[in-house]
Parts: C-alpha cells; sequence; structure tokens
C-alpha cells in the first residue's frame, strides 16, 4: 500500500487479515518503510510475509553472492542464480507477491546515514559487531530495530523499539461487554452481570458503562480499573456518591494503550529479558543467550562459522562460551553438551524452522509498524531439539556438505536422514493458506524427491483474489485456477527435483472419493497433512488415518492463533478423540422477538436474507418442476400451509412485473418487519407490563423496542429499500436500479396500510416454551392450491434464488444484511455495526494471516521430521497452541490413545480385528468363539444390521451360510464398488463370563 494510492486498503486482497490488524493497523503499515539485511532463508522469509502484509515498501540489502546452499531455504532462488547478488535476483519475484508493495534495493554500502528512512530494520545472520552497529544509531534516532537468526534446529530474536513504545492494543481481542444486574453503592463498588453470562474480565481491565438507570454518572464515565470478585462480579472502585441503582446497564470493556520501554541491544546483551517459548525448557533461554554470543565470538576470531560436527569447533565454542558467562553480571550455569550441539549445528538452515521465526519476526515487524499487540520483551529464543533423528548416529563425515542445494540440512540431519526424507511419500489434504506454506516447506526440505517418495495433494477449489493475501503461491494470474495444480507448478520451479514426485488431485476427500483415495492408495503412504477449513473434512480423514493406520499432522490458524497437533498411530489419541465444546447457539425466541446484541440481529438479518430471497424461490421453482410436489408436501404437516402461502405470494399475489413494483415490495416489508411486528410485540408485552413474580417484563436481558418510522432520507432506511428491491428483482430476473431518485419517486404515492394489533397472537417467550402448531384446514389447504396456476401453465418459468456470496461487493447481499441488521438494531436500542463487521459474523470468516500461517508450518514440519525418524515415543512428540498476538507459546506432549481391555488383552483405537479371507456368517461367528472366547449378540456393517441372536431362525439360517461379502450386498441391497477390498464390521459381544463387553472393530478383507 503506497502512500501515493492514499493508503487505500483493497479489501478484496486485505479481507481475512483486516479482522486480524483492523483498518487502522492497515492504514499506519501503509505508511511504513522496512529495510531487510540478509536475505537467506530467514530473511527473505520475512520479506515475504511483510509484502503479503501490505507495508509501504521494502527494501532489501544483501549483495553476497548466491550459493547452491542458499536453496536449502531460500525459496526464490534457483541455480542459475548462483554467484549473483542476493538482493538482485530477490527483488523481482519479492515484488510479485503484491502489487501494492514497491520493493527496492538498498544501494552501496550498508552505513548507518542511509536507516533514517525507515521506520523498522530487521537484520538476519549477520555480526553482532555490525548489529550493534546498527543498533546503536537505530535506538537513538527512533527506529525500530529486529534482529534474528538460525542455526540448525536453534533460533533467537531480539526487539529494540525504543523508549516508552505505544502499544494501543495488547491482547487484539474483541472488547468485552454484558449486562449489568446490579451495582452496589460502596467505597468498593461490585458489579454483578446476568448470572446466565460471565464477564470474561480480567484483573486489571479498564470498563465504562452505558443504559445505567439510578447511577447515570457511571454512563460514558472514564475507564475505571476493575478486580475480578467472580465468573459474574468485579469492583469497580469507589460508587457511593453515584446514587442509588435502578435498573439497567451495560459495561463495556475499554482497551488501554500501554507503553513499553526497550533497552538497546548493547545494555541488553548484559541484561537480557527473555520470552519463554517452551516451559519444559525453562533453563534454555539463559544458555542459548551465552551460547549465540559464543558462536559470533568463534566467526570473528576464525572467518567462518564451526564445521559441523566438528569436536575441536565445539570446544573452542564452549571455551568462549565459558569466557563470556564469566563476564556476565550474573553467571549461567551452562551445559556442556548444549552447547556443543549449538556449534554443530552452526551452519545448519533449516525450512521448518525459517518458517517459524521468520514467521514470528515478521508479526513483530508489523507490531513496530502499527503499536497492535504486544511485542517480544526482548529477547527470544527457540530450539526444536528433540527433531534432531535417533535412529541413525550422526557423525561428522555424515554432515559434510555433498554440493548440494540441500547441504545445510544435511549439517544437522546428516546424508542418511536426507534420503529418508526424499524417499517419503506424504498426502497433502488442502492446498490453501497452509498448504501452499506446507509444500514450500516440504519442496526447500526435499521431501518426496527420492526414487520411492511422492507428496500427493488435492483441493478441489479455484484460486481467487482473496486468496493471494495468504496463499503465497499464488500470482494474480493464477485466478481461476485450480489451487492443488498451481502450487504443485509453483514449487516445480521452488525445487525442480519435485517434478514427477508430486501428484495433484482435485476431488474432494469424502465417501464419495473412495475410489481415488482408497485401500491401494493409503497402503502407499507415509502419512497425512491435513491442512483443512472444515470440521467435517478434519473428521474424515481422521478415520482414514486410524483405519489404515497412518500418521497424521493436524493444524489450524485463527487470527494471530495457531495450533498443531500429531497423531501417530499406536502411541497417541486420534484427532476426534477430543473435541472442542459446541458453540453456543441463540435461542429462537431471543431472535425473533428479544435481541440483546448486535450479533442476534445480525444472525436475523442472515436468516431474514434466506427467508426473502432463496428459500422462496427454491419451493416457487420445486412446485413447477416436480409432478407430486403438492401431495408432498401436504404429507408434511407441520410446514405445508406456510410452504403454500409462500409459493401462492411469490408467484400470484406479489409477482413483480416491473422493478417498481420490487421497491413497492421493499417498503411494505420495511414496514411489516421493523414496524407492524414491533407494534404486535408492544401490544402483546407493554413496556410497563409486569411478571406474575412482579418484576417488569422488559427487564434485562430484554430490551423493549420502539417500532420504526420509515424515513427515505435517513440513509439506513434507504439502504434497506435498494438492497431488499434489487435482490426482489434478481429473484425474477428483473433489471436493477441504485439510483436514489428512482426509489423517491417510485414511493412518493405509494400508500402504506395501516397497521392495527391483533388480540390472540402468541408470541414465544423463554426458549422451552411450547408453541401452538397452527393446524391446516383441508378445505383452506385446498383454497390456497387453487388459487396457484398450474405448473403446465409456466413451462419452462423459474425463479432465481439468491445463493449468499460475501465476497462480492456488488450484489447486495451484505448491504442486505448490513441494513436489516441495523434497522433491528434501532429497534431495539443496540449499538448497530459497519458493512466490514456485520460482513465478518454473517459470513463466518476466518480471520486470517500469512505470518500465523508461515509459523504453524514451520511447527507442523518440526513434528514431521520426527515421523520420517518413526519415534514410538509419545514424548518425543510436541502438541503446540501458538498466540503471537501476546505472544505465548505452549507446547505438551500429546495424550496417549486410551486403553480398553477385554479378558486378559489390552487394545487401543488403533487395534482392530483381521480377517483375511471371505469367511461366511458362521465361519465368522465360530472364529471368535473358538479362538477369542467371544459369544457375537449381533453384527453390523455401516447401517445395515448382518445378524442378531434374535433375529427369526430361518433368516439366521440363510445368512449363517452366506459368505461375508454377499452377506453385505444381500442385506444392504447395494453392490460392493470394485474399489473396496474390506468390509469394516461392528460386533456386539459377551465375554467367558457372559458380561457384556466392549471389542475392537473387525475388518474383513474379500479381495
Amino acid at each position: 500500500m503506497d502512500v501515493e494510492k492514499e493508503n487505500v486498503i483493497d479489501e478484496s486482497l486485505y479481507s481475512r487479515q483486516l479482522y486480524v490488524l483492523g483498518h487502522e493497523a492497515m492504514k499506519k503499515m501503509g505508511t511504513s518503510n522496512i529495510l531487510i539485511v540478509g536475505l537467506k532463508g530467514l530473511g527473505i522469509e520475512i520479506a515475504k510475509n511483510v509484502v503479503l502484509a501490505g507495508v509501504k515498501s521494502v527494501t532489501l540489502y544483501d549483495p553476497a553472492p548466491v550459493q547452491l546452499s542458499d536453496l536449502s531455504t531460500q525459496f526464490f532462488l534457483t541455480k542459475e542464480d548462483v554467484g549473483q547478488p542476493r538482493d538482485v535476483v530477490s527483488r523481482p519475484r519479492l515484488a510479485e507477491l503484491n502489487a501494492y508493495v514497491p520493493v527496492r534495493i538498498l544501494e552501496g554500502e550498508l552505513t548507518t546515514d542511509k536507516l533514517s528512512q525507515f521506520k523498522v530494520v530487521v537484520v538476519t545472520e549477520t555480526s553482532l559487531e555490525k548489529q550493534l552497529e546498527i543498533n546503536e544509531y537505530t535506538h537513538v534516532h527512533g527506529i525500530h530495530f529486529i534482529s534474528a537468526e538460525i542455526h540448525g534446529l536453534f533460533a533467537s530474536a531480539f526487539n529494540d523499539f525504543g523508549r516508552a513504545f505505544h502499544v494501543v492494543d495488547v491482547t487484539g481481542e474483541e472488547a468485552l461487554s454484558g449486562m449489568v444486574a446490579e451495582i452496589s453503592s460502596d467505597k468498593e463498588g461490585i458489579v454483578t452481570c446476568l448470572d446466565e453470562t460471565r464477564h470474561g474480565l480480567e484483573d486489571g481491565d479498564h470498563v465504562t458503562f452505558v443504559e445505567v438507570v439510578g447511577m447515570e454518572a457511571l454512563n460514558g464515565c472514564a475507564p475505571r480499573k476493575i478486580k475480578v470478585l467472580g465468573p459474574y462480579t468485579f469492583s469497580i472502585g469507589d460508587t457511593s456518591g453515584l446514587g442509588t441503582y435502578v435498573s439497567g446497564g451495560l459495561f463495556q470493556q475499554v482497551k488501554m494503550p500501554k507503553l513499553v520501554d526497550f533497552a538497546s541491544l548493547k545494555d541488553s546483551l548484559q541484561k537480557p529479558e527473555f520470552l519463554t517459548t517452551d516451559y519444559g525448557k525453562f533453563d534454555r533461554p539463559a544458555q542459548l543467550h551465552i551460547g549465540f554470543q559464543a558462536l559470533h565470538s568463534f566467526t570473528t576470531k576464525n572467518g567462518r562459522q564451526p564445521r559441523p560436527r566438528n569436536v575441536e569447533d565445539a570446544k573452542q565454542v564452549w571455551a568462549l562460551a565459558n569466557e563470556i558467562n564469566d563476564k556476565a553480571p550474573e553467571k549461567t550455569e551452562l551445559d556442556e553438551k548444549l552447547i556443543q550441539e549449538l556449534a554443530f549445528q552452526a551452519v545448519g538452515d533449516l525450512s521448518p524452522m525459517v518458517a517459524v521465526i521468520g514467521g514470528t519476526v515478521a508479526q513483530e515487524v508489523l507490531k513496530a509498524c502499527t503499536g497492535k499487540f504486544s511485542p517480544i520483551h526482548q529477547w527470544m529464543y527457540f530450539d526444536s531439539l528433540e527433531s534432531l533423528p535417533t535412529s541413525i548416529t550422526l557423525t561428522e563425515e555424515a554432515c559434510q556438505p555433498i554440493g548440494s542445494r540441500h547441504d545445510n540440512q544435511i549439517a544437522v540431519f546428516g546424508k542418511e536422514f536426507q534420503e529418508r526424507i526424499e524417499n517419503f511419500r506424504e498426502f497433502l489434504v488442502g492446498a490453501g493458506a497452509i498448504g501452499c506454506e506446507m509444500l514450500k516447506n516440504w519442496a526447500m526440505m526435499g521431501l518426496g524427491t527420492g526414487p520411492k517418495g511422492m507428496i500427493h495433494v488435492t483441493d478441489m477449489d479455484t484460486i481467487e483474489k482473496s486468496n493471494l493475501n495468504r496463499q503465497f503461491l499464488f500470482r494474480p494470474a493464477d485466478v481461476g485456477k485450480l489451487k492443488s495444480r498451481s502450487a504443485a507448478e509453483a514449487i516445480a520451479k521452488m525445487n525442480p527435483a519435485t517434478v514427477g514426485h508430486v501428484q495433484a488431485y482435485e476431488e474432494r476427500v469424502g465417501v464419495d472419493s473412495e475410489k481415488v483415495y482408497g485401500d491401494d492408495f493409503f497402503a502407499n503412504l507415509d502419512g497425512v497433512t491435513n491442512a483443512l477449513d472444515n470440521l467435517d473434512a478434519r473428521k474424515y480423514m481422521d478415520r482414514r488415518c486410524v483405519y489404515f493406520r497412518k500418521s497424521l499432522l493436524e493444524s489450524g490458524t485463527l487470527g494471530t492463533k495457531g495450533n498443531v497437533q500429531v497423531v501417530v498411530p499406536f502411541v497417541t489419541e486420534s484427532y476426534s478423540s477430543s473435541q472442542d465444546p459446541p458453540e453456543t447457539s441463540i435461542p429462537l425466541c431471543t431472535l425473533k422477538n428479544f435481541p440483546n446484541a448486535i450479533e442476534h440481529t445480525i444472525q436475523w438479518a442472515r436468516d431474514a436474507f434466506e427467508g426473502f430471497f432463496k428459500q422462496p424461490a427454491e419451493n416457487v421453482n420445486l412446485y413447477l418442476s416436480q409432478p407430486n410436489y403438492i401431495e408432498g408436501l401436504l404429507k408434511d404437516r407441520g410446514n405445508s400451509t406456510e410452504t403454500l402461502k409462500t409459493i401462492q405470494k411469490y408467484l400470484v399475489t406479489n409477482k413483480p412485473l416491473t422493478f417498481e413494483e420490487c421497491i413497492t415490495w421493499a417498503r411494505l416489508q420495511f414496514e411489516e418487519q421493523f414496524n407492524n411486528n414491533i407494534q404486535q410485540l408492544l401490544f402483546n408485552f407493554p413496556k410497563d407490563s409486569v411478571t406474575s413474580s412482579g418484576t417488569l417484563f422488559w427487564s434485562a436481558p430484554k430490551r423493549a423496542p420502539t417500532p420504526l418510522e420509515f424515513n427515505i432520507d435517513d440513509p439506513s432506511h434507504l439502504e434497506f429499500i435498494i438492497a431488499a428491491a434489487n435482490l426482489h428483482a434478481f429473484n425474477y430476473g428483473l433489471k436493477g436500479e441504485t439510483n436514489p431518485e428512482v426509489f423517491r419517486q417510485a414511493l412518493s404515492t405509494l400508500v402504506v396500510p395501516e397497521f392495527k394489533p391483533k388480540s390472540g397472537v402468541k408470541i414465544q417467550v423463554n426458549e422451552n416454551e411450547n408453541m401452538p402448531t397452527e393446524e391446516s384446514d383441508q378445505a383452506e389447504l385446498q383454497k390456497l392450491i387453487d388459487t396457484l396456476p398450474a405448473p403446465s401453465t409456466l413451462a419452462g418459468y423459474r425463479l432465481h434464488p439468491v445463493e449468499f456470496e460475501k465476497d462480492d461487493d456488488t450484489n447486495f447481499h451484505i448491504d442486505f444484511i448490513t441494513a436489516t441488521s441495523n434497522l433491528r438494531a434501532a429497534n431495539y436500542g443496540i449499538t448497530p455495526a459497519d458493512k466490514h463487521r456485520t460482513k465478518f459474523i454473517a459470513g463466518r470468516i476466518i480471520p486470517a494471516i500469512a505470518t500465523t500461517t508461515a509459523m504453524v508450518t514451520g511447527l507442523v514440519c518440526l513434528e514431521l521430521y520426527k515421523l520420517i525418524d518413526n519415534r514410538t515415543k509419545i514424548d518425543d512428540y510436541k502438541n503446540g497452541f501458538v498466540n503471537l498476538a501476546l505472544p505465548f507459546f505452549g507446547f505438551s506432549e500429546p495424550i496417549a490413545a486410551p486403553k480398553f481391555k477385554y479378558h486378559e488383552t489390552e487394545f487401543t483405537l488403533w487395534d482392530r480385528f483381521e480377517i483375511n479371507e471371505d469367511l461366511t456368517l458362521r465361519e465368522f461367528l465360530n472364529y471368535f468363539k473358538e479362538k477369542h472366547e467371544l459369544d457375537i449378540a449381533m453384527v453390523s456393517a455401516g447401517v445395515s444390521m448382518l445378524y442378531t441372536s434374535f433375529m427369526p431362525k430361518d433368516k439366521r439360517e440363510e445368512r449363517l451360510t452366506m459368505p461375508f461379502s454377499k452377506l453385505v450386498e444381500t442385506v444392504s441391497k447395494k453392490s460392493t464398488p470394485p474399489h473396496v477390498k474390506a468390509h469394516t464390521v461392528e460386533v456386539v459381544c459377551y465375554d467367558r463370563n457372559k458380561q457384556d463387553v466392549e471389542v475392537p472393530y473387525v475388518v474383513v478383507r474379500f479381495r
């Protein structure tokens, strides 16, 4: 976003990121120039992420010639670039990522007088002396400074954002609000919230109030610091002089800015402050702080880094570490093996580590630009030493360079393990944001490029413009193409060895595609990696991995948050073994009559969209196209009358012939929804009505509504009419209009019928209240049917249902939902939401940003190294949860697969009975009786009940003689597809003590 473009934010490109950072932060980024020094893997990863994010400009500095080993992690380089300046060859390829961000090269020597034009300076893989020189200038001149480096499985990052750095939003979480039930008048006033919703606040948060009756001085008051007393109570300081609380009120959390002081690099080297990235390694940061300084000292003295697994070099680094430690203000207890391993891996450069640190540091760059989220203060050390292989012995000889693009990975893992990586066979499910990053890492690692190796990738989606902001393998020219094939083509340019070793598919994973992803397919896999965005597909792939006993790497992101889960056959639980609690649903009575939050009105508007523009048109088309539609509808007594009335309205009564009639329809809908229905509600429940217990009916959480009087000069009123009329016109294939004068003219003579509330109308008040169902009078139904034109008289006529599409700003969908939601909010005195927030909620958009995606995929690939090493100890693996906004890193070992038992046999979800022949049912029953001492009482395959001990004798005898393959086809009345080679069978059985016992499922192979 260049300043010459007036900071215009292209929402079609940044749609997901906007929900992470917000418009204000994006505008600040649009004025920020970034300098990135060092363009090996880490530098280019940081540059990639900040270019995708949309800063004003990125300037590169790294005139050093490209080396072949740079290709271990630098995904923009090719063999043909060897010998050319890194910045020169990287610039045009980086610039392709975002047309809004100019990418430049810093010419000449890197001197401090050239730094004043930049807001943030990032240095990577740079000598400590040069870092100190640059930081001395940036610290004095208010330029934000970040340094980072990687040595094999070890990494560090450092921030200096100067004195009094302004953090405008510490967490990035949405401000909380809630309804007040009571406020005490006291020296330490206590706020009690409604007991149905926890306040969610923490000690030290600040709140203000609105709509309080009786303590009006609190409304709009300066933010008050709170102390949490319980899930529904908190104190706010002195309220003794504010009168007596009567009723109502909402608390609203106020995000308070925070000033953070940073020390310079020189001072912080002596008195470091650490961010803990793994609480199981609490002693590592202090040791690595010394170790990294020792590496810099070694490089300065020897003009090179320590050689891979060279004992003499490692001894020198150990000696230097002790010298540095002895001079430190506070000595640290050093582990010689740890410092030795750091020296062994000094020249190592691994793509997964680059992704983890590159994503994290890029987020720090965005924090420096915007003040959004809490920066790292000040040092972060990260290692994944547990990713080293345990099944092979690493020697100096094994880790020597061989003139390969993977030399920097071989330096850490050795040649033998590199061959294992290259001969691994992995299935990637999804080629979106996470999928693109995963494929990039795999290409850099050389995964699947060996004689026996293969990467399979599937994604049924095509590329959209909004994908380009975080799915970095794609370019504008790829829009409209298939993701899986485009991604495969992109990584072929990064590593030509992937050609012939990446198989792209477009079939969605599921039951319908098991002929593609069947027994033979999974037999030729080593593992599966999910890069999915929906729960159903995740669970399906989890079931397939359990069935075929394949490892599964699962991950996901939500804004700045990310998680990683490792599923290992016979070791861990499966993905589906643990589930998040279901989302809280909004009670129907709240939606229909008693909303109290903008989320309620947005959902109501979303339902209205379907109810006006989609469902009626679909019902009309069914009536016109299905010969027996009416007969089938009449069998559904619950909604047949309403459906017929809707068809009658849309096909006869309200069928427009002109756009002006669509305007009339929209105006009458305004009157019905925002005036008449509210009048009816207040007729049933006047604002002063009380309940049987004597309390006001309209008390929290209920909000008493007010009918709206239509005013064409009110923009929100006109927006509703324009959107509704155009969508109604679309249903009928009529040309729409947006000129306000057309609407004014059409409505100038319209007479809206006066509404009079009716007695006897039943309105649901409580969620559990039973509402009387409308009885369908046969004569009335027939009369309604008789008013419908015969389908034969409308041959070929169809309405056009509106399929909700949130990303098209010209289709009136979000316009309608925003206007409708805000009008309903006006009815109930709820603060309205802008189009951006409405789109987020109505479209159920998952916020996303490239930094988190990069970081999470790096963590996944660090676990993949362990799977390639075929680890079987559960504590070797790590599930992770990260929030880059805080920042927070949390790791834990996976949960072990639960164990069950029958007789003396223990089993887990990974176990099953395997029968490798097409037994008859009798042989099947005898097999369990004789071999396992289990009496089978029931056998089922899917939804088909194959056998029960109590079925009629003649049926039982007939089935006992059938082979399993025939039995399943006979009972299910379906032929078995050719690709199915086995049936999965569930059994209910009794143990030797005649007790009902749980046992594994059974696989009966018949092909």
